[in-house]
């Protein structure tokens, strides 16, 4: 019978707490071959024959071991198993057998689904059983993401490493409050400091954000337009130096100048002067 690779990697997602990445199953395969070629020959401890076993007491010489000190290897149980396993499994394999598992897994609907994440294979309930986990767990519902920390995240995902004032220039609103739910929920994380004066924090997206969206590397990531590093580079740059708007700017035509300073309001009041007025002379 065939070594069947399909079965193997199945018992090793379900005993595995972590995913499971193609260089952890290579790296079984590697241990396998080494203890089994490491492994000595069973032997028993046999007192030869005519020997008194009381005789080595008398001489002072250390009687024969009555228990093997050597290790007792297991034969194959099963050949579909641990017989003719290949020393070298290929990603390629390793690949063509996981997809083989996953249409088994989804074609017999038990509620079972082997998915890809940037760690590697995973074996996880459907979606559709999460309320029984939940109340299995004693979870409380999730909490789904504002419009408001979706566009954060967002922009720090095409981004990063970002820092928060360049999240607001360029959403126009504060993302402090953003920010906040996004690192309480490990979707992003601090990266560093910029350098740039005052050294502002820099964000970037977890390993956890990957498994939000289902993608295995940023790479996965659709393509966008709107938040392209590069346009957004281009686009800071022109709103740091944007020149104050003018007539043109603002619709107006060439002809319609603007409206000149009015000239400032003389008083009512007569100006105050020390002269006084020239009285009528008296009449004889």
């Amino acid at each position: 019978m065939a070594f069947n690779l399909k079965k193997v990697l199945k018992a090793l997602l379900l005993s595995s707490n972590q995913p499971l990445a193609t260089k952890d199953v290579q790296a079984a395969f590697t241990r396998f071959h080494e203890t089994s070629t490491s492994l000595p020959l069973v032997t028993d401890a046999v007192p030869l024959p005519g020997s008194d076993p009381m005789a080595s007491v008398a001489m002072d010489v250390p009687p024969p071991a009555t228990e093997p000190t050597e290790v007792v290897a297991e034969p194959p149980q099963d050949p579909e198993l641990y017989a003719d396993v290949p020393s070298l499994v290929t990603t390629t394999q390793i690949r063509e057998a996981m997809d083989e598992i996953g249409v088994e897994l989804r074609t017999a609907d038990d509620g079972l689904l082997l998915i890809e994440g940037s760690s590697g294979y995973r074996i996880v309930t459907h979606p559709r059983f999460a309320r029984w986990v939940r109340i299995l767990r004693q979870e409380p519902p999730p909490v789904k993401l504002s419009q408001s920390s979706i566009e954060t995240l967002a922009v720090v995902a095409y981004r990063q490493p970002v820092t928060r004032t360049e999240i607001e220039t360029i959403r126009g609103v504060s993302a402090e409050a953003g920010i906040s739910k996004l690192l309480e929920r490990d979707l992003i994380y601090i990266v560093g400091r910029a350098d740039t004066p005052g050294r502002p924090i820099q964000y970037g997206t977890t390993e956890q954000f990957l498994e939000f969206v289902g993608a295995k590397s940023l790479d996965e990531l659709p393509a966008s337009d709107v938040l392209s590093s590069r346009q957004i580079d281009e686009w800071l740059r022109n709103s740091s130096s944007a020149h104050k708007p003018n007539d043109t700017d603002m619709g107006l035509s060439d002809e319609q100048l603007p409206f000149e300073a009015a000239p400032r309001p003389t008083s009512l009041m007569p100006a105050p002067s020390d002269a006084r007025e020239p009285t009528e002379p008296a009449t004889p």
